[in-house]
């Protein structure tokens, strides 16, 4: 059976639940509560498993805060024995218009510290990426405010809509493969 980890990265605590920078988290628990899935408390991540056509997804939010996020991946991959091809990794990026969907094979960190630390932890810049548009509509030097802000109105009644697509791109990349699912779901 071919096994997927999907991190969905994000900061643990009810002050960070409805945050732009919870995405990633946002996006997993969507699929959860979509799938009748319960995540559980492990090492370095909150887990669970999702079985869809001779396919596993190890789908973990890392407890580990953002800036740390590379410990728990890491972890994850070498405890389910996954390749790092089998990696995708869910974030936000401010570059992005709201809810707009980029997915690469490889790329910087975009000055995320998320991402800067699992390049740091998996040597590496090279791994699946599926970055999830926040938009930057926010004033000079009021980024870390907007970031770690709340969804605006308009925002959250189109989240649902783009979660169900961020759904979909997960799965797709279990099942058809990161080239397909580049071609299909970037910038929809």
């Amino acid at each position: 059976m071919k096994k997927f980890l999907i991190a969905g990265l994000g900061n643990i605590g009810a002050e960070y639940a409805q945050t732009r920078h919870n995405i990633g988290f946002k996006v997993l628990d969507f699929f959860a509560e979509k799938e009748s899935l319960t995540f559980e408390s492990s090492r370095l991540a909150d887990r669970v498993e999702y079985k869809l056509k001779g396919r596993t997804f190890v789908l973990i939010k890392p407890t580990t805060y953002m800036n740390l996020s590379g410990k728990a991946v890491r972890y994850w991959l070498d405890k389910e024995n996954i390749s790092i091809e089998n990696l995708l990794v869910i974030t936000d990026d401010l570059n992005l218009p709201f809810g707009s969907i980029r997915v690469r094979t490889k790329g910087s960190d975009g000055g995320h510290n998320g991402l800067k630390n699992i390049q740091e932890q998996l040597q590496t810049t090279h791994y699946n990426r599926f970055r999830f548009g926040i938009s930057n509509e926010y004033e000079k030097g009021r980024q870390i405010d907007y970031v770690l802000g709340k969804w605006s109105e308009e925002e959250l009644k189109n989240l649902p809509e783009r979660l169900q697509k961020s759904i979909e791109l997960v799965k797709s990349f279990g099942l058809s493969g990161i080239q397909l699912t580049m071609n299909l779901f970037n910038g929809k």
